[in-house]
Parts: C-alpha cells; sequence; structure tokens
C-alpha cells in the first residue's frame, strides 16, 4: 500500500527550510563577533600573571643521609622518580674521558646481581615501565616511570639497579663501541663543530667543560675502572631522591625505607663535604679562529667570552638583556636578520651554569660572501646595547616575555619537584625561582645598561667561523686592522693499532 501525502505538501520548500534556517541562526549568533574589526596585537590586553606557588610536597632525610622528596599528583595513575647523584663527568680522570658516560650508560644496561640485562628489559617492558640512568657533566641521573598499580615492583627494580648493578662486560664493550662510533662521526654537523670547538675556546682543550672522547681515552677504560668509579659517587648521602604522582605519601615512605633505608654509605662523609671542582678561565681571550669545510655553503659563527652563574645578584638583569638581545623581538633577530638580511638564524645570550661558569655566546648560520658583514653587525650590537640605553618599549618587551615564560617552570609537579631537587643539589635557596621573578620585575633601563656594560667585554670576544675558507669574501682577516685568523685542526686521531 503507497503512503499517503497531504496534497499541501511541498518537498522543495521543506527542503529549502531545514538548510536554510539552520544557516541563518548561525550567521545571526557569530555575526557580532565577525563585524569587530581584528586588533593589532599591541593592542591586546591580558591580565596580570598569576602569583604562583610552591605545591604541597614533604621532604625529609634517611638515616643513611639520603633526602627524599615527594610531592603527590592524583591527574593520572603515574608515578615517576628521579634520583641526582652527586658526581659528574668533569670529575673523571683526564686520561680515561668517556667512564662517567659508560658508568651511567651500563648501570642500567648491563644487569644487577639478581637480574641479567635481558631479563630487567623483560620485566620493565611487561609493565609498560622505565628506568633510565646516565651521567652528565655535573650530576649523575637516575629515573623510573611507572603506572600506579605497578609502582612498588618498578621501585624494586629501579632501587636494585641503583645498589646492585653487575656492570656486564659485554655491555660495557657495546658501549665502548657505540662511543668509538661517536667519535668517527662527530665532524659530520658542522653546527656540533662550532659549538663543541667554540667550547674549547673559551674553557680549554684539556678542561672536564670541553674535552672530548677520543680512541686513546676509551682504551684506557677497563671494567675495573667503571667498578671504581660508582664506587667512589655513589653512596646514599650523595643522592637526592624525587617522586611525583599518585601514590599515598605514607606508603610512598614505607617503599623508600624498605628498598633505601638499609643502604648504608662505605663512608660517611662530613656536613658540606663536596667533591672539588676543576677551577676555570678563559682559555683564550680574543681572537678569530676558523675551521675549514670545503663542502658548506653557509657559515656556521659563534663569538663570545666567558660568563657567569646563576647566583650572580645581576642574573634578573642579564636575563632582560637576554630579551633585549634574542628572540624574534630581539635587536639582533631585528636588525640583523630582518632589516640588513645577514642571517638564516641569529641570537646572543648570557648562558648561566649553576655551580661554575658559562658564558655569553652570539653567533649563527649564514652565506659565505656574508660571513664578514654578519659578524660585523653581531659587534655593532654587542657595542650598541653597552653604549646606549634600551627603550622602554624593549625594556618592557624583554620583561614581559621573561615573565610570561615563567608560568611555564611550574606547568606539572614534576617541573616543580625537578626544581627543588635541582637547586638542593646546587646548594640554592628553594625560593632562588620567586626571588629570580621578583628581580627581573624590579629591573630598569639603567640596569640592563649596567649589567650589559659590566659583563659584556669586546675585547675579549673569541671568534669562530665554521665554513667555507674559499668562498668567505671579504676575507675573516679584513675583520679589524691586521687580524690574524688561527686555523684549527678537527682532524680525529687515529685508534691505537
Amino acid at each position: 500500500m503507497s503512503k499517503f501525502i497531504p496534497p499541501s505538501f511541498d518537498w522543495k520548500k521543506s527542503l529549502i527550510l531545514l538548510f536554510v534556517v539552520p544557516v541563518a541562526i548561525v550567521l545571526l549568533v557569530l555575526r557580532p563577533a565577525t563585524a569587530k574589526e581584528a586588533k593589532h596585537y599591541t593592542e591586546l590586553e591580558f591580565p596580570p600573571l598569576p602569583e604562583l606557588e610552591l605545591p604541597d610536597y614533604d621532604r625529609y632525610q634517611l638515616d643513611n643521609g639520603m633526602v627524599v622528596y615527594l610531592v603527590g599528583d592524583r591527574d593520572l595513575p603515574l608515578v615517576r622518580g628521579t634520583a641526582l647523584i652527586e658526581t659528574g663527568d668533569r670529575l673523571e680522570p683526564e686520561s680515561k674521558v668517556g667512564l662517567a658516560s659508560m658508568v651511567g650508560q651500563v648501570l642500567r644496561t648491563g644487569g644487577t646481581e639478581f637480574h641479567t640485562p635481558e631479563q630487567l628489559n623483560q620485566l620493565l617492558e611487561q609493565r609498560a615501565a622505565s628506568v633510565e640512568t646516565e651521567i652528565e657533566t655535573t650530576a649523575g641521573r637516575a629515573s623510573f616511570d611507572t603506572l600506579s598499580e605497578d609502582l612498588e615492583e618498578v621501585f624494586a627494580l629501579f632501587a636494585e639497579i641503583l645498589r646492585y648493578p653487575a656492570f656486564d662486560a659485554q655491555q660495557l664493550e657495546l658501549a665502548k663501541t657505540q662511543r668509538a662510533g661517536a667519535i668517527a662521526r662527530r665532524n659530520d654537523n658542522p653546527d656540533d663543530i662550532a659549538s663543541r670547538e667554540f667550547q674549547k675556546l673559551i674553557y680549554g682543550n684539556d678542561s672536564p667543560y670541553a674535552r672530548t672522547i677520543e680512541y686513546r681515552t676509551l682504551d684506557n677504560i677497563d671494567r675495573a675502572d667503571v667498578i671504581e668509579f660508582y664506587r667512589q659517587y655513589f653512596h646514599p648521602d650523595r643522592i637526592i631522591l624525587g617522586i611525583v604522582g599518585d601514590f599515598d605519601t605514607d606508603e610512598m615512605r614505607s617503599l623508600v625505607t624498605r628498598y633505601f633505608g638499609d643502604w648504608n654509605p662505605q663512608k660517611r662523609r662530613a656536613k658540606g663535604d663536596r667533591p672539588s671542582l676543576p677551577p676555570v678561565s678563559q682559555a683564550q681571550t680574543e681572537g678569530v679562529y676558523a675551521i675549514d669545510r670545503p663542502q658548506l655553503t653557509q657559515s656556521y659563527i659563534q663569538l663570545g667570552h666567558l660568563g657567569g652563574q646563576f647566583d650572580s645578584p645581576d642574573y634578573p638583569a642579564l636575563s632582560v638583556l637576554n630579551g633585549v638581545l634574542n628572540g624574534f623581538g630581539g635587536r639582533l633577530f631585528n636588525e640583523v636578520r630582518s632589516r640588513q638580511g645577514l642571517a638564516y638564524s641569529v641570537y646572543g645570550f648570557w648562558s648561566a651554569r649553576y655551580d661554575y661558569p658559562g658564558y655569553f655566546v652570539a653567533g649563527g648560520q649564514t652565506r659565505s660572501d656574508a660571513t664578514v658583514p654578519f659578524i660585523e653587525a653581531i659587534r655593532t650590537q654587542i657595542d650598541r646595547v653597552r653604549s646606549e640605553p634600551v627603550t622602554p618599549e624593549e625594556l618592557a618587551y624583554a620583561k614581559d616575555s621573561t615573565l610570561n615564560s615563567f608560568i611555564f617552570n611550574f606547568a606539572n609537579p614534576s617541573q616543580t619537584l625537578s626544581r627543588l631537587m635541582r637547586y638542593e643539589y646546587y646548594g640554592y635557596p628553594s625560593d632562588f625561582i620567586f626571588e629570580y621573578r621578583r628581580g627581573v620585575e624590579a629591573t630598569t633601563i639603567a640596569d640592563v645598561q649596567r649589567v650589559a656594560q659590566k659583563y659584556l667585554t669586546p675585547e675579549q670576544l673569541v671568534t669562530l667561523v665554521v665554513g667555507n675558507d674559499r668562498a668567505i669574501e671579504p676575507p675573516l682577516s679584513s675583520l679589524g686592522n691586521g687580524t690574524e685568523v688561527t686555523a684549527i685542526d678537527i682532524s680525529i686521531p687515529a685508534p691505537n693499532s
């Protein structure tokens, strides 16, 4: 039987109403918003930055000297932990460069007294968990990530790796082979060459802050060296352990005590007794240095000098100075890249360190025939920021960009915990970041010029160029009167037979 349709029903009109009416409603809703003209970015107004407070956390110390931080975070069923170990590759012997990094690697990959490397990998993979270890320049680090339901099992493995490493001989040889491969490839990337050799010019070839692993230093390292380095620095009173995530605080305290409480240091150190750090002074105090790479069509440039530390009372003002020089709205970008068109990339900033001097570095990449004008343009901007006060607009931009990035230091509890641990590790007050923020807010035009004059020393600038010597025209020797250009040999010493 056919369906009855009233004579007055009009399908075409119904379809028109079906589509036109909703569209008309949407247009009416959007009309007030689309009718407004878009504001220029300089006219946008934002609310003031919120006051930030540290989340609740527990800090306590085990009887064996290990410091523990606990920060609860119930947002996700995850737990993360990090141990900072008071060591670093700056403490390894000069004849065995690479030792510390291999200790950091094989600590995890070399298995334990109770589990082979394969068994460890399998146990962690079954729980979608991870344990990682490494040793960098100024610290060792061990970390774990796990679902909260697997916390005890993974935390037990984490403690086992820290306390009972086996340093499997095959895994050690594998680590040495990987380092040898890295040596063979270290001149493949011109940007890496520039960074590595610039640090040698600043700190010196033999400085622990610039020296490199060589085949001969690898040959000097054996398993006994690895074990001895571990025994020297891996003690509970040299460790700060931080744990953040979905856990009950009392239960977490119990776990920490169960797996670390009976770990006694071989020799309890006196309060404040820290490894003596190597002295730092600028190796080359001036000059132009070149590394010839004939295959390149552009130059990679770095120039700068020795700098300072985060605990300098002028560090907040130096951060604002960074904002004046660096970034998309900074002088170097606006003048050297945008107005003069001399650079693909350009930067300049004061790079401080926690417990040894950092450096001021400026540089970037440019075409070969623009190398000398690029260097001269950067030097001009360094002189200018020392001799001319910054404008109110520049000051406001630099302070705002610095302060607006401040919020990202506390994007999640893990970042906050990391800062607390880092400050304690390097002997900084826990409220250092807040003092820094207040210092940035208080910085004036006069402060920026004062620190520029005090800390930027053009007469000590060291300039390094990685590029095609024949294509650099005018030549680097045209930089100033009678500039002598020193060639740097980056050939890789061959391995012993």
